[in-house]
């Protein structure tokens, strides 16, 4: 769990960077690989994925400056840089960058997203082991078996054990691809992919949260921002999987 793995001159070679590097990548490379095979125009996926990237990366700090109003207008800086960031509002954003990027181009939006989908998950599972590098996204205080002791530069409260909430993030985060990629290329299920993404993370997601020891991911009442925003996603995952299809996704072979 040590985040500064070792030193190029005056850089430092940062754990959770690599590693988020590393899920971003593989997630393209997949993305192209089940572009190619399901008929997409996947020479243009690279330049899909940087808009979703972007686009996720700016609303999932905006997410996180609305739920640190306070800090932000006494010091924007210590906000605008370095860490906080709000997974949801990185799932928002890279859903709103992917609708305009198949409108602009005339691409299936709807199509598109449900086999692009299955990438983001992956993403995410390897991103979780950058988090637990780096000590953030920690989980509360246990004696148990099971419970981490964070290195004292880590960005966890030293001191005492707490659960690796990253790891079991990560370990769910992985389930809900292999769910999604058996669906996708062993069950031909295409058009509900979203919809199961949607219901799995927020569900997993919310009770997650119950054992989160981070208190600076910001509060709704007595739910934190991500408790608040999954129920809405998942609400909305129960609506897209249970409406009527207009379109046969698994009978068409271009966007």
């Amino acid at each position: 769990m040590h985040n500064d793995w070792f030193q190029i001159g005056p850089f430092t070679v940062h754990g959770y960077g690599v590693m988020m590097a590393v899920g971003i990548l593989s997630a393209i490379a997949l993305a192209e690989r089940l572009s190619k095979k399901h008929g997409l125009e996947y020479k243009k996926i690279d330049n899909f994925a940087f808009v979703t990237i972007i686009s996720g990366f700016l609303c999932a700090k905006l997410l996180y400056v609305l739920t640190v109003l306070p800090q932000f207008f006494q010091n924007p800086l210590s906000v605008l840089g370095g860490g906080g960031w709000v997974v949801y509002g990185a799932i928002i954003g890279g859903l709103l960058g992917a609708y305009w990027y198949c409108k602009k181009h005339g691409w299936d939006y709807v199509k598109v997203l449900n086999i692009i989908i299955v990438t983001l998950p992956l993403a995410q599972a390897i991103g979780r082991i950058g988090c637990y590098f780096a000590g953030c996204c920690y989980g509360i205080e246990t004696d148990a078996w099971y419970g981490v002791l964070f290195p004292k530069e880590s960005l966890c409260p030293t001191g005492h054990k707490v659960i690796p909430t990253q790891i079991l993030m990560a370990i769910g985060d992985y389930i809900i691809f292999v769910i999604l990629y058996y669906r996708l290329e062993k069950l031909k299920k295409i058009d509900k992919n979203v919809a199961v993404y949607l219901i799995l993370y927020s569900a997993g997601r919310f009770f997650m949260e119950f054992i989160r020891g981070d208190r600076a991911r910001g509060f709704v009442g007595v739910l934190s921002t991500s408790q608040f925003v999954g129920i809405f996603a998942f609400l909305f995952g129960l609506i897209l999987y249970f409406r009527k299809n207009k379109n046969d996704f698994t009978k068409s072979t271009k966007i």
